[in-house]
């Protein structure tokens, strides 16, 4: 997973398409352009919103160049699990991206906002997050007619690994021939671990009102 320069025409793109057709929906509103940002989503890919943001989380900056790759495991073990990047390798829920990199945890739940989000295709839209609810659900909206699919970037794979009840689970068990992932395919399964899948969105910027 990582920043990609062929995505900053899209950028552009989506800030400059919600601000001239905004005119009545974005009146009391002001897109601000962010570092970029990613969201780890679950979710029906044709779903236009949903009521399972709670389980979604965000990486305020891009894990991919502060992950650890497969084959230094040992290393970052004997360092206690901390990674160069100074983030704690956690041995009950890890994360792998699909080019053999051991990503650092997103941050859990996604704070509440409205997210401008591409898959670095050609849609775009606002995510509108909202506050938990009393029923502990967190609902979530896409606009533009766009589903979660549409915002989802292919390329970047990612999935969540926790030890099985009867077995050890750990990175030194990937193989890592299962690598690089090729994009809107599954992560690898491990020996031993359950296997979560995440889709990713790119976050380019947030909406604020005035």
């Amino acid at each position: 997973m990582r920043t990609l320069r062929r995505l900053i025409p899209s950028v552009t793109a989506v800030l400059s398409i919600m601000l001239a057709t905004g005119a009545e929906a974005f009146a009391e509103t002001v897109v601000k352009r962010i570092p970029t940002q990613y969201i780890a989503a679950l979710g029906d890919k044709d779903a236009k919103s949903g009521a399972d943001a709670q389980t979604w989380g965000l990486w305020p900056v891009d894990p991919g160049p502060r992950g650890v790759r497969l084959s230094n495991y040992e290393s970052l073990k004997s360092h206690g699990g901390v990674a160069p990047a100074k983030w704690l390798f956690n041995n009950t829920s890890w994360w792998l991206e699909e080019h053999r990199l051991i990503m650092e945890q997103p941050v859990f739940p996604v704070v509440p906002g409205k997210y401008v989000v591409t898959g670095g295709r050609e849609a775009s839209a606002v995510l509108t997050i909202e506050p938990k609810g009393s029923d502990g659900k967190q609902r979530w909206q896409l606009n533009n007619g766009a589903t979660l699919y549409d915002v989802t970037h292919l390329g970047c794979r990612a999935a969540n690994y926790t030890p099985t009840e009867s077995a050890a689970c750990t990175p030194e068990q990937a193989a890592q021939e299962n690598f690089p992932v090729q994009p809107g395919a599954a992560m690898p399964p491990v020996a031993g671990c359950n296997k979560q899948d995440y889709q990713v969105l790119i976050v380019v910027g947030m909406v604020e009102e005035k």
